[in-house]
């Protein structure tokens, strides 16, 4: 065994050391390696959290005077307890460690309801899973609780809103130029492909051109809406984290004067949020996640909407487990795309790829001409970008279901 970006040989002791962590301290991990110090406490608080013992542990105590034998298990039950072990996690690892931590504790030992208590959201490291479970939360938050939630979901949305924004709505800006052609451009604004694709009819052998009888170009720059977005997001707990992204585009979308943004959050019940997008973070305390699913009412609600068709763009974002009627749900999406309507089916927006999803439904949908797939926030704009232009949607390999 060689030390990773070394020539020599990892001596013994480490190796053990090395192990010893790995395998946890049970007494048939066969190293007989103890440990101490740093090595003791990143040892107590991962014990705390993925050993196997009786649940009630003593995360937070920085394993002082342990051999490593003994591993723990559990946070107790006490806030303060685990206030202490949210603060160890973070000083013995990195942040992306730091976050799947505190996810894998969500889920394994129910912490979830410690989370409405202030001085937990103060200790957490926040990230886009932890709003979702704040949110799945929010009606039972107390309100000596809310504010701090709300501070700690502001974070993040800041935080995504400066890594998405800008690349947004230059990448939308341009499809939105290029979307609006003129008719009799002037010669800076002639789009040359276009216009040579539009007279190829009118090709001359004998001189090997083209004569442009028709021009296209680029419109200039207007301040009146050219394209209708409508964002319908399923708010069943699966969704979360496509929620939050959602609600970042929805805002970000809403700030561009061509563009005229709805967005429509769902589970058995509709709810309109677009008079909040000017603050993602109100859009995000107004979803109520954890419902039911009709995507059938949902779709029927954005439909009633559309006043221009044609110029419009219908993204919904959902994993398509159906609760209400199928095939008026499919009807629905046929009759918006035979009026003119850009149908894009998203099956997640969020960075861990495709959930769990209806693939009977995913598979009707795009014999329908609508895609459906998982999409990542960094592609999404220029999934818009394509929708927007009415070209082919740019769909990766890994993330089309299978048909």
């Amino acid at each position: 065994m060689t030390e990773p970006g070394h020539g020599g040989r990892v001596p013994a002791d480490e190796r053990l050391r090395r192990w010893r962590l790995v395998l946890g301290g049970d007494e048939a991990d066969g190293t007989g390696h103890g440990l101490t110090g740093r090595d003791a406490a990143m040892d107590a608080a991962l014990g705390a959290l993925y050993g196997q013992g009786d649940g009630r542990g003593t995360a937070g105590q920085g394993g002082k005077g342990r051999s490593g034998r003994d591993r723990p298990a559990g946070l107790g039950a006490s806030a303060p307890s685990v206030a202490r072990w949210l603060g160890d996690i973070r000083t013995y690892f990195p942040s992306s460690v730091v976050q799947i931590m505190q996810r894998d504790a969500v889920d394994r030992l129910g912490l979830a309801t410690l989370l409405l208590e202030p001085e937990m959201l103060e200790a957490v490291e926040a990230d886009v899973h932890l709003v979702g479970t704040l949110l799945s939360l929010s009606r039972a938050m107390p309100e000596t609780t809310r504010e701090t939630a709300r501070t700690v979901v502001r974070k993040v949305v800041e935080d995504l809103e400066k890594r998405l924004a800008a690349r947004t709505r230059a990448t939308l800006a341009g499809a939105l130029d290029r979307s609006a052609r003129a008719d009799r451009p002037r010669h800076r604004d002639i789009d040359w492909n276009r216009t040579v694709s539009a007279n190829l009819k009118h090709y001359l052998p004998e001189y090997r051109t083209v004569v442009p009888e028709r021009l296209v170009g680029y419109a200039r720059a207007s301040r009146s809406v050219r394209k209708e977005v409508v964002l319908c997001v399923d708010q069943s707990g699966s969704m979360a984290a496509s929620v939050v992204y959602a609600s970042v585009f929805g805002a970000v979308l809403a700030s561009m004067r061509s563009l005229a943004t709805r967005l429509v959050v769902f589970d058995t019940a509709v709810v309109d949020l677009t008079d909040r997008l000017d603050d993602p973070v109100d859009v995000l305390f107004g979803t109520r996640l954890g419902g039911g699913t009709d995507i059938n009412r949902a779709l029927a609600y954005c439909q009633s909407r559309i006043t221009r068709p044609a110029e419009t763009v219908v993204v919904l974002i959902s994993d398509l487990y159906e609760g209400g009627i199928r095939d008026g749900m499919l009807k629905r999406v046929a009759a918006m795309k035979a009026s003119g309507v850009q149908f894009v089916t998203l099956l997640a927006l969020s960075d861990e790829g495709a959930p769990a999803y209806d693939r009977e439904h995913a598979a009707a949908l795009a014999a329908l001409g609508a895609p459906a797939f998982a999409c990542t926030p960094d592609l999404f704009p220029e999934v818009m970008a394509a929708a927007l232009e009415k070209r082919p949607i740019p769909i990766p390999d890994s993330a089309a279901p299978p048909r």
